[in-house]
Parts: structure tokens; C-alpha cells; sequence
């Protein structure tokens, strides 16, 4: 049975979604396929400027995810794969939420927002990387459409990395 997505809504991330940002994903289980911690808040300052200036400059970038509270309760979005490995010049789709937002439909509803304003963008399709050991960012592609089109080993650390595309 499907249920109803819960409302959801993206924005450019702002100075201060740095400090949440930072807070929201100081979780173990959170970081567990992203390096296991949370980067420094230097880290998430940096990120939030470029966020900020690839969607004046594209149309799209890592939109902070508010709840109906608008709570900041994560990051969905899109950018170019930034890796040497992988599916190089694409665009790819990814996602993080505060554990406490885990197994809601927020991370499902947020991507399909993402999809269409990439779309909308003009980009062509999109892939998503995910660690092989991820079951749930797994389903959520699955759940958007995407479908696996490449395995790869990651270089460090050594772990299967599973690509899933979506073109429209």
C-alpha cells in the first residue's frame, strides 16, 4: 500500500543552514556511508556558498529540505558527479536527513521536487551513487524510477558502489 508523501519544501541553503546542517548530520548512522562523522562546520560553510552559487549559475544545486514546520531537517538536490571515478559529467541526485526524519517519506518526497526542477533545468537525466551497503537510499532510487546501470569499487575506501540512472 502507498502512503501520502508528507509536505516538504526545498530551498537555497542560507548562511545559516551551515549550523544546522552541521548539527543535523552529527550522527553516526547519519554519516555511516559518508565517511562515518560529520565534516567540520568550516566544511558545511563552503558547501552552503557553493550551493548557493550553482543554482544562480545552473538552476539546481543541494537544496536545504524543510518539513511542514520548516524545520530544516536535511539537504536533496543535484550536482555535477565531482569524482575522477564513476559517471563523469553527469548530473547526479543525492540526499541526507536527521535521523529522527528516518523512514517518513520525506527524503522519497523531496527527491521527486528535485527530479522535476532538474529537469525543468534542462538537464537530461540524472544518476544517483549509491554504496551498495545503503538499503535505504536503494530503495528510495527505486522508488523514483531509477534503475541500476553500473557497479563500480570505490577507490578508498574499497567498497562496491552501485549507479542508478533516470533519463526522461
Amino acid at each position: 500500500m502507498n502512503r501520502a508523501l508528507p509536505v516538504v519544501r526545498l530551498r537555497v541553503p542560507t548562511d545559516e543552514d551551515a549550523v544546522t546542517w552541521h548539527r543535523v548530520f552529527d550522527d553516526p548512522d547519519v554519516m555511516e556511508f559518508h565517511g562515518g562523522r560529520s565534516a567540520e562546520l568550516s566544511a558545511y560553510e563552503e558547501l552552503t556558498a557553493r550551493q548557493r552559487r550553482h543554482d544562480a549559475e545552473h538552476g539546481f544545486c543541494l537544496w536545504t529540505m524543510l518539513d511542514r514546520d520548516d524545520r530544516v531537517i536535511g539537504f536533496t538536490g543535484a550536482q555535477p558527479w565531482p569524482q575522477e571515478w564513476g559517471p563523469r559529467g553527469e548530473i547526479e541526485i543525492g540526499w541526507r536527513l536527521g535521523r529522527e526524519h528516518w523512514g517518513k517519506g520525506y527524503v522519497t518526497a523531496a527527491a521527486q521536487m528535485t527530479l522535476e526542477r532538474v529537469r525543468a533545468a534542462g538537464v537530461p537525466g540524472v544518476v544517483a551513487m549509491v554504496d551498495a551497503r545503503n538499503a535505504r537510499s536503494i530503495a528510495v532510487t527505486e522508488r523514483l524510477g531509477m534503475r541500476l546501470a553500473e557497479v563500480f569499487t570505490t577507490p578508498e575506501p574499497q567498497r562496491e558502489g552501485r549507479c542508478y540512472r533516470l533519463a526522461w
